[in-house]
């Protein structure tokens, strides 16, 4: 459960560049406080879950782009403000990171790849820094597209999220799946593959833990669904949903569309992710027309873990591609990473855009923070919590 009055910091990237933010919880306010330079373009961070580091992987490769130069990052975090400064020497990666975390003991940094698809495991050292990689076996199953990698409650599997890709008129159509393994001392062995209908017509991207229940919630990225399942001690996650759900407010749509990310209140009552608008044309800052960019939040039976949506809310912003919780539990903040040109012409900037959560889980709005990214992409944004 949250604590009474927490502090928390707000972290928000604009390729290389990360920002650190307070969070005025009574205002709905951010204000900048520091930045700090990585040595490529920030694609993801964690949190250690009990020590103040901050666990940061970058390259200069992004979407349709390989790169050639790729990172995971320590940093320490200031107690009081959320700064942060360097904490041991960056250690190279294999290709472009698309995800990472941290296993549930804060020992094993977990990064997923996207292209080609694939997994690392790395010790983390006593003192927080990034040791070396871990061998893993030869045979892993790590699909196509990877796009998340998270240890499961119990700290006893590791999930990887596989999206596969959409058929185009050059290729037919990727399948999508979810990759589990049994994890001992950071190894890692192939347990199954969840897969409806081998994969195709299933695209997942992000999915997330309720904190007490046996039920993941899996946002469906390429049929923008959002689906429920059972953990299972046996094979990760039971082969079957629970519950599938819509997550636009007009299913019917013809605009391109694709569900983003997705995380459970910290009181689990409630789920929340958002709906992103695809560019109308490849690699273009061009919306497609008539499409969703909002959020979608869900009231969770607790008896059943089914999700009911209870609201769909403007984003104020197209490609909303990371949001995070206070630790207050009282804002969410939904950052969209780069300008787009809607089909009336408007242009709509990159921003923050920061609500106020209700005791019911909705969300109000209280303001759009315009950010200038230029050439570059607000690849990712989060909360920590500060001691």
């Amino acid at each position: 459960m949250p604590v009474a009055n927490p502090q928390t910091a707000y972290y928000a990237s604009i390729g290389p560049l990360l920002k650190v933010f307070d969070v005025d919880v009574e205002g709905a306010q951010l204000h900048e406080r520091d930045a700090i330079k990585l040595p490529a373009d920030i694609q993801y961070a964690w949190p250690h879950p009990a020590r103040p580091y901050l666990c940061v992987v970058s390259s200069n490769g992004g979407p349709g782009i390989p790169g050639d130069k790729h990172f995971a990052n320590a940093f320490a975090i200031d107690a009081a403000t959320g700064v942060l400064r360097p904490h041991g020497e960056p250690a190279a990666l294999p290709s472009r990171p698309i995800h990472a975390s941290l296993d549930r003991s804060g020992t094993y940094l977990l990064t997923a790849y996207n292209h080609p698809s694939g997994l690392t495991v790395h010790r983390l050292k006593s003192d927080g820094t990034i040791g070396a990689p871990i061998t893993q076996r030869p045979d892993l199953d790590t699909g196509i597209y990877a796009h998340q990698i998270l240890a499961t409650p119990s700290n006893r599997c590791v999930i990887l999220v596989t999206r596969g890709n959409n058929s185009t008129p050059q290729k037919p159509e990727d399948p999508g799946a979810i990759k589990t393994f049994t994890f001992d001392n950071g190894a890692l062995k192939n347990l199954a593959s969840i897969a409806p209908g081998k994969g195709f017509g299933f695209g997942p991207r992000h999915l997330d833990f309720h904190p007490s229940k046996p039920w993941a919630f899996v946002s469906i990225e390429r049929q923008n669904k959002l689906y429920v399942y059972e953990l299972s001690e046996a094979s990760g996650l039971a082969s079957e949903p629970l519950f599938v759900k819509e997550t636009l407010s007009n299913p019917k749509t013809t605009a391109s569309q694709g569900a983003g990310p997705i995380h459970v209140h910290p009181n689990g009552k409630f789920v929340y992710l958002t709906n992103r608008t695809s560019p109308a044309r490849d690699g273009a800052r061009e919306a497609s027309a008539g499409g969703e960019d909002n959020l979608v939040v869900y009231a969770i039976d607790q008896n059943t873990g089914e999700p009911k949506p209870t609201q769909h809310i403007d984003g104020r912003g197209v490609q909303l591609r990371t949001f995070g919780i206070d630790a207050s539990c009282r804002l969410l903040i939904v950052a969209s990473i780069m300008p787009m040109l809607r089909s009336d012409g408007t242009s709509v900037p990159a921003g923050i855009t920061v609500f106020r959560i209700a005791t019911d889980g909705t969300l109000a709005f209280a303001r759009k923070y315009d950010v200038e990214v230029g050439a570059f992409r607000q690849f990712w944004s989060g909360m920590v919590a500060l001691p």
